[in-house]
């Protein structure tokens, strides 16, 4: 059972000024090779799972972007954490099944 949700919006200093946008699309990557449960939205990303492992892959996610040649990261997160009862997004959005 998931006992956190994560969400992070990743902030990357470019070399450069360039385009944010493919250092955010290996952020999102990051997060999809993990395996774990994830949802994009157009200003953060939210994962599920095991808080230890949820905040390791903001870790890598981090790494991943001084890889990628930027100087400095900004992150952005927002912790959910419910070790008795669980935590889950589709629990939470139950009743937008749209999304609206």
């Amino acid at each position: 059972m998931a006992n956190a949700l994560v969400s992070i919006q990743i902030l990357p200093r470019t070399p450069g000024g360039a385009n944010a946008i493919p250092y955010v699309d290996r952020a999102i990557e990051v997060i999809k090779q993990s395996g774990v449960p994830y949802r994009v939205a157009p200003l953060e990303t939210t994962m599920e799972g095991d808080l230890d492992q949820l905040l390791g892959i903001v870790q890598e996610m981090n790494k991943a972007m001084t890889e990628m040649g930027c100087e400095s990261v900004i992150s952005q997160v927002k912790i959910s954490y419910n070790p008795k009862h669980g935590a889950s997004m589709d629990r939470l959005l139950e009743k937008y099944p749209d999304g609206q």
